[in-house]
């Protein structure tokens, strides 16, 4: 996915910008990258690779030879940035979150109009944030540019643009992504993350409307173009992608996945005759399934217990390598066993969601080698029918590598059509009991529940209609 910070100060800006960006590493994994304005026309910046090392350790030898009151940092799944950049605005920086489906039109229309190149990178792919620069280059000045950008991309643009006489922070025209400042004494933040400036000494200021842009100085901040009514933020940020401790539109994460957890444990008490589940522990898989389980365990009554920990100190995330294999080894071995915890007991397993599957069963498998008597799975939402075409999440997975699709196009025989899908995502059909039964099995679980989605948005606690359902039911 990705994450932005940016800071302006009275003084030098480098302590707030090093620690705010290395906040948002949660959000990717692939490059961080910090640039500063020095205040006598310079910009200094630096990029770094972060698959097998933590941004910290490739930025804290270089931060005493970065200087400035003004900087943006980005944490990226993607490309490299932020970049530096001249055109007909002037001199500046820019950093994005976000994805561009219509990269290719965007680009001839461009060329079309007068811009003679865009750099490839090492993917011979164009950088999606120089593509986004070429955008903004096109207005009659920056707050023009930033909305022609805005407007033009197929997808979703949440960005920082730094320049010599301040800071725009601007988010996605339908807010799917979330954009926040906070102030202190002396200084002003952007993030993507609220969490990112707590420790830093700044409050919470303001959260940004879809398409709001907000120009920032030492002196304070003003909205230059004023935010759109309609919004629909990723429901995935309270699902999986936020850290426990942000909150996003007055909601705080940790909260909403314990509301989460506490709906699935009151599904299935209805479910099971207006008893919890004959079990002995509620575990949560490690990380994100953790806060969804401590609510299952407090609403069902049943202990919470950790028969998996996580081992954090070497291992990197499980996504990061570039193939399923060396994603599900990774996952293995950082989760090491607690067997007197496990030998003979049954497990309520929650987990934030079930995209391939093929993680959580073999979590579910690694428990049952060691002596677990029963597995039985629950998903903190619905199963995911399509692969998200507005941020990066799931952005390398096909429909097909997708569990719920591929147990579909087994029961129907073809591939689904639109009307099938729609079918299978109607949560009171035959078609959905029967495509879960078949991904219980495919997955070898004791017994599988995915939650509602009714009762997903219920526990975000914002109006659904300002939510992105769309990975669920097809709805952006």
């Amino acid at each position: 996915m990705g994450g932005l910070f940016g800071a302006v100060s009275r003084d030098d800006c480098i302590v707030d910008l090093f620690f705010g960006t290395d906040y948002h590493s949660h959000l990717g994994t692939k490059r961080g990258g910090l640039c500063v304005y020095d205040g006598y026309g310079g910009f200094n910046r630096s990029i770094h690779n972060i698959e097998n090392s933590p941004f910290r350790t490739k930025f804290e030898n270089e931060i005493g030879n970065m200087v400035g009151k003004m900087g943006i940092g980005s944490i990226s799944d993607g490309e490299p940035q932020p970049l530096n950049v001249f055109s007909r605005q002037g001199h500046f920086a820019i950093g994005t979150v976000g994805r561009i489906n219509n990269k290719e039109q965007l680009v001839q229309e461009l060329i079309r109009t007068g811009c003679h190149q865009f750099m490839a990178m090492s993917s011979g792919e164009i950088n999606n944030t120089e593509l986004a620069a070429a955008l903004i280059s096109s207005g009659r000045d920056l707050v023009d540019g930033i909305r022609y950008a805005q407007d033009k991309v197929e997808g979703s643009l949440t960005m920082l643009v730094l320049t010599p006489k301040g800071l725009y922070a601007a988010r996605d025209k339908f807010g799917r992504t979330p954009m926040i400042i906070g102030e202190k004494e002396g200084s002003i933040c952007a993030a993507s993350e609220s969490f990112s400036f707590i420790n830093l000494g700044y409050q919470t200021a303001k959260e940004l409307g879809p398409g709001e842009v907000v120009f920032v100085t030492e002196s304070g901040y003003e909205t230059v173009q004023e935010p759109r009514e309609e919004m629909h933020i990723c429901t995935f940020l309270w699902t999986y992608f936020g850290y426990v401790t942000t909150t996003y539109e007055g909601q705080n994460v940790e909260q909403v996945r314990y509301r989460n957890g506490a709906g699935l444990a009151r599904a299935d008490i209805a479910d099971n005759g207006g008893v919890p589940l004959d079990v002995d522990y509620v575990a949560g898989v490690p990380d994100s399934g953790t806060a969804h389980a401590l609510g299952y365990a407090a609403e069902s009554k049943i202990p919470y217990s950790r028969p998996l920990i996580k081992y954090t100190p070497t291992w990197p995330r499980s996504f990061m390598p570039p193939n399923q294999t060396g994603r599900e080894l990774i996952a293995k071995m950082k989760l090491v066993p607690v067997r007197q915890i496990i030998e003979n007991k049954k497990f309520v397993l929650v987990d934030d969601s079930i995209v391939r599957g093929t993680q959580l069963s073999g979590t579910a498998q690694f428990l049952k080698e060691n002596n677990a008597k029963e597995i039985h799975v629950r998903s903190a939402c619905p199963p995911i029918m399509y692969p998200c075409k507005y941020l990066n999440f799931s952005r390398s997975v096909s429909d097909r590598e997708l569990i719920s699709r591929r147990v579909i196009e087994e029961l129907e025989g073809s591939v689904p059509d639109e009307a099938t899908l729609a079918r299978y995502a109607d949560e009171d059909s035959k078609e959905n009991a029967r495509m879960v039964e078949e991904i219980q099995k495919k997955l070898d679980f004791d017994d599988l529940r995915f939650h509602k989605l009714s009762g997903m948005k219920e526990a975000v606690g914002i109006s659904p209609c300002k939510l992105c359902t769309y990975c669920w039911d097809g709805r952006g």
